[in-house]
């Protein structure tokens, strides 16, 4: 089932995510497989839970698509659960970046090239793993999500000024994109 992405702007992308109970959550496997399919639909490579409204400590990702540049990400396709980062390391380096609740809006960001992190799969099999490079990079935008935070949060004060009205267009529906979404400032029935 593909579920629509939450749009900039939804209080649920600003909110710090809780941490999933297999007991609670028995259905976990069900959900990252929606998960990948809406992710699929929308031609991204990497999708947090509280971007489909749920704000629980859950993100996606596969990063075949960057193989080109980094071929050992060739069938880089995880499930993280519960995941917490354990140390960045590394000189920050810059990247243009985007994001599903915030399409056609593109900017570059720096982040550290290596992340060590500790989460469960959808089997709830703990891990502790080291990443690095474009990996490292989306799983960082991803835990940003389940944190509250998003990527223009790291842009310059300039740059976030120079983006706004694009931003609040993004809020409000005013922007054309080719995959299901939910916008804040869009009033039902309507």
């Amino acid at each position: 089932m593909k579920y629509p992405i939450i749009a900039y702007g939804d209080p649920v992308l600003r909110r710090v995510a809780t941490n999933i109970d297999p007991v609670e959550y028995p259905h976990i496997k069900e959900l990252v497989e929606n998960m990948f399919e809406t992710m699929y639909a929308a031609r991204g490579v990497g999708l947090a839970a509280p971007q489909v409204g749920l704000s629980m400590r859950l993100f996606v990702i596969d990063a075949s698509p960057f193989d080109d540049d980094e071929p050992q990400l060739k069938d880089f396709k995880k499930a993280f659960i519960n995941a917490q980062i354990l140390e960045e390391t590394g000189e920050e380096w810059p990247f243009n970046e985007g994001c599903l609740s915030i399409p056609e809006i593109r900017e570059d960001v720096y982040r550290k090239p290596e992340v060590r992190l500790s989460y469960y799969d959808e089997n709830f099999k703990h891990h502790e793993e080291t990443f690095t490079g474009l990996a490292a990079r989306v799983i960082q935008h991803e835990y940003d999500h389940i944190e509250g935070k998003l990527f223009t949060d790291k842009l310059s004060p300039l740059r976030k000024r120079l983006i706004q009205k694009r931003l609040t267009d993004i809020s409000k529906g005013e922007i054309k994109v080719d995959y299901r979404m939910k916008f804040p400032a869009v009033k039902k029935g309507r």
